[in-house]
């Protein structure tokens, strides 16, 4: 257990960026799960790093504003880069765009997610009673 315990607390920096990244597909999940999961992962690690390339892009813009705009976070920074991709099919390498922005939880936050769990269990309790 001792030695459980000394690796976690040796975990560098670098490690815990990682475990708070949502890397974005346009074409793989709806829009809301990438909004619900960056939630989660602000609520576990106070912050959330969303990550995108090429047409992947707009969702993830799409994503930070939505929950900017429910008043739960604020952006801390934004990364904007080019990345290269090798393309099978022409076998040379492609330039993508690449972002990333890194979201901070509001003051509110955990009040607001509060609110939104207590509305859904009574929304739950009302279906039930129905």
């Amino acid at each position: 257990m001792e030695g459980i315990t000394e690796g976690v607390n040796n975990i560098n920096i670098t490690d815990s960026y990682k475990k708070n990244r949502i890397q974005v597909s346009n074409t793989k999940k709806p829009l809301f799960f990438y909004v619900n999961l960056a939630k989660r992962y602000m609520q576990q690690h106070n912050e959330v790093e969303l990550s995108a390339l090429g047409m992947a892009i707009a969702t993830v813009v799409t994503v930070a504003e939505i929950l900017k705009n429910n008043g739960l976070a604020v952006e801390k920074k934004i990364m904007t880069s080019t990345v290269d991709i090798k393309d099978d099919s022409r076998g040379r390498p492609v330039q993508k765009a690449k972002i990333e922005i890194i979201l901070g939880k509001t003051a509110n936050f955990d009040e607001l997610m509060a609110v939104a769990a207590e509305e859904a269990e009574n929304g739950a309790n009302e279906e039930q009673n129905a």
